[in-house]
């Protein structure tokens, strides 16, 4: 496999742990300044210049709250490039995926499988009408004797070879209701 996206990472690292190393120096650097703030606030019941003191410590809360700011619109920064990666991902992978299938083939599958569908409902219904009460009771009868173990005389297999049905450019078989309406009938005359 080729991965398209090597440089990209390599590069996205180096960023991502600059990134990374800014984030963890102002968090220290917020760290020691409230180290720093509750020295000040210790000095402040020690010293006599109280004043002094108060503005170091409005001083320090400004650039502890500017550092929090910092550290916030980095983080959130870090998710939007997660995002916008992601993104991209899926922008190619949709791309890849809109060269492989086209709407024409999509619509002539969609269009092969209703066909096949409306095929197999015309099988199924001539199959259910084709039985009528007595021979719904033979079938009865025939499955209750299978059921108890009965001796049953089957009919032959047929020999004759099965038609060949012609494909179509897509390779799925064709609706042949002359040979269906045939094997019908041949049916109904062996039950006679």
């Amino acid at each position: 496999k080729v991965n398209i996206f090597k440089n990209c990472r390599r590069n996205r690292r180096n960023i991502l742990w600059g990134v990374f190393e800014y984030c963890v120096q102002l968090k220290q650097q917020r760290d020691k300044l409230k180290q720093y703030q509750k020295k000040i606030a210790l000095q402040l019941e020690k010293e006599t210049s109280a004043l002094l003191l108060l503005k170091k410590k409005c001083y320090q809360d400004q650039l502890l709250y500017k550092t929090d700011i910092q550290v916030q619109d980095i983080e959130f920064a870090q998710i939007e490039i997660k995002i916008i990666e992601g993104l991209k991902a899926g922008n190619y992978c949709l791309k890849q995926m809109h060269e492989v299938m086209s709407i024409e083939e999509v619509d002539r599958i969609l269009e092969e499988t209703q066909e096949a569908t409306e095929y197999q409902k015309q099988i199924d219904e001539l199959l259910a009408g084709s039985l009528t009460a007595e021979d719904e009771d033979a079938v009865l009868a025939e499955l209750e004797a299978i059921t108890q173990g009965e001796d049953i005389t089957l009919p032959e297999l047929p020999t004759d070879p099965l038609p060949v049905v012609p494909t179509g450019e897509t390779g799925v078989l064709k609706p042949a209701k002359d040979q269906l309406k045939a094997a019908k009938d041949q049916l109904k005359a062996e039950k006679d």
